[in-house]
């Protein structure tokens, strides 16, 4: 079987794409990936069955509307130029279209008008997005117009993928039936975050934050959590990985709490890499704010840092509460620097707490990782290809 799938991300960092493509080539199917690049420059490589075509690089650093849609713009006139190109040759017989943004599902026009199968996985609720990245509300005109746009890429597609099930209930309600959506989590790759033993010798204490440095992640909370810690553990120094718009200003807000020295700044990294700094790290963080976007956006880190017998700090949002409880990580007041510090505290200078919590999350991320939980994605593909691949 020819696939092939699209993303506006880039691929070595993207958990969830990695896990469908790998599942899929695993299988013995030619897998095109579409996608964009982490350097200045445009390139296409082959591994095995895996062809990835890198065809734009982003700009984390560009924060106005008309710069970010100018880009995603831009990648999509790429892609469907590409798609059309490489279906003409090869003929797709499943095209799965990640977002956001929803309307990237139409590049996939000439494929689908030739009889491929189109599925949209929906990774973010882009209405809320927008209102949350830039400020809005429900009753904007540009919330409305993202909805019917959310509508039709779903009406485009020919089946749904939601990224956890409160997405899908809402999802349901508004753009798309019960019939052809179905909730996948975005779990951690055991074969990439797979414990290989700490390789740290020293006695710092690193609290470590890896992903997009964007405003709904709430990374600004965790540093002034950090400011407020900072004389009770001295040897605490807290790592962050990631690129974003919010970058410039979280460093400015380092250094005016003269945090500079104590606050790592660093590139973003591939998975792999991030999973060795998970597992050297001694406590992660995930301060999602719980605004109309973060309240219900999963986040991966969290089974990625279970995975890695690593302590979790978490914002007590409306999704967190729905798929974790008190015994599996500590929850914190979202928004609420002060309920932070005092959480990691508690792990930083309490053992038995932490130990506990390391162990109910390894056997809880051991029934929740991609081996466990693949077949309701091949049984997607098998419904819609006849490909005989999912089970009950």
């Amino acid at each position: 079987m020819n696939v092939c799938m699209i993303a506006y991300t880039v691929y070595e960092c993207d958990s969830r794409l990695i896990c469908y493509v790998e599942t899929l080539a695993g299988l013995g199917h030619t897998v095109d990936v579409i996608v964009l690049s982490g350097t200045e420059t445009e390139s296409r490589e082959a591994v095995d069955r895996v062809n990835v075509f890198r065809v734009l690089s982003r700009d984390h650093r560009k924060k106005s509307r008309i710069s970010y849609l100018k880009q995603i713009v831009t990648f999509f006139l790429r892609a469907m130029l590409l798609i059309t190109k490489r279906d003409v040759r090869k003929r797709y017989d499943m095209i799965h279209v990640h977002s956001v943004p929803d309307f990237l599902v139409f590049t996939a026009l000439y494929p689908k008008l030739r009889g491929a199968k189109i599925i949209l996985d929906i990774h973010d609720l882009l209405p809320e997005f927008y209102i949350s990245k830039f400020a809005s509300n429900e009753r904007s005109f540009a919330y409305h117009l993202l909805l019917q746009v959310e509508r039709l890429s779903a009406a485009f597609a020919d089946y749904v993928i939601a990224a956890n099930d409160i997405w899908r209930t809402k999802l349901v309600s508004r753009s798309v039936s019960e019939n052809k959506c179905v909730a996948i989590l975005s779990c951690p790759d055991r074969s990439v975050f797979q414990r290989r033993g700490r390789t740290r010798g020293d006695q710092k204490v690193i609290i470590l934050y890896p992903g997009t440095l964007s405003s709904h992640q709430g990374i600004d909370i965790a540093i002034r959590a950090f400011e407020l810690i900072k004389n009770e553990v001295p040897s605490a120094e807290f790592h962050i990985y990631g690129t974003g718009p919010e970058r410039e200003s979280l460093e400015r807000l380092a250094s005016q709490l003269r945090l500079h020295d104590r606050v790592k700044f660093n590139s973003a990294r591939t998975l792999r890499d991030i999973a060795g700094l998970m597992e050297n790290a001694d406590l992660g963080v995930v301060p999602k704010r719980n605004d109309a976007f973060g309240n219900e956006a999963f986040s991966t880190k969290t089974l990625e840092f279970m995975s890695m017998g690593v302590p979790v700090v978490v914002a007590d949002t409306k999704i967190d509460r729905y798929y974790f409880n008190d015994s599996l990580v500590k929850f914190f007041v979202a928004g609420d620097e002060r309920s932070l510090a005092e959480a990691m505290l508690t792990i930083i200078r309490k053992p038995s707490v932490r130990q506990t919590l390391v162990r109910n999350a390894l056997q809880f991320v051991a029934a929740n990782d991609w081996e466990s939980n693949k077949y309701k994605y091949l049984n997607v593909v098998a419904l819609l290809t006849k490909n005989g691949m999912g089970k009950e």
